[in-house]
């Protein structure tokens, strides 16, 4: 693999932790406030300013979501909750 081709899949990866470290916060706000229907947008948009806030790779993951690439970002179920991801507490009994 050229060194191209790995850096841009490192940075593929590095985005996608970021998404899902974006998508936990917004499902504990969403649970703090109750399991309260129609607000995943607010949700998301608060998770993603709290957690790029100190985050590095902050400018990768705006460049990426420029750029256009794929993300479930603040998509729910029908239940109203966010797309699957490891609770807080599984994450920790992993």
């Amino acid at each position: 693999m050229d060194h191209d081709t790995r850096r841009k899949k490192q940075q593929e990866l590095m985005t996608e932790l970021i998404e899902k470290k974006i998508r936990l916060h917004a499902q504990h706000l969403y649970d703090q406030r109750g399991q309260g229907e129609g607000l995943a947008l607010q949700d998301w948009v608060e998770a993603e300013s709290q957690v790029l806030e100190n985050s590095i790779l902050a400018p990768l993951y705006r460049k990426s979501r420029a750029a256009g690439s794929p993300s479930q970002e603040f998509a729910t179920s029908e239940s109203g909750q966010f797309p699957a991801v490891e609770s807080c507490s599984e994450a920790g009994a992993s």
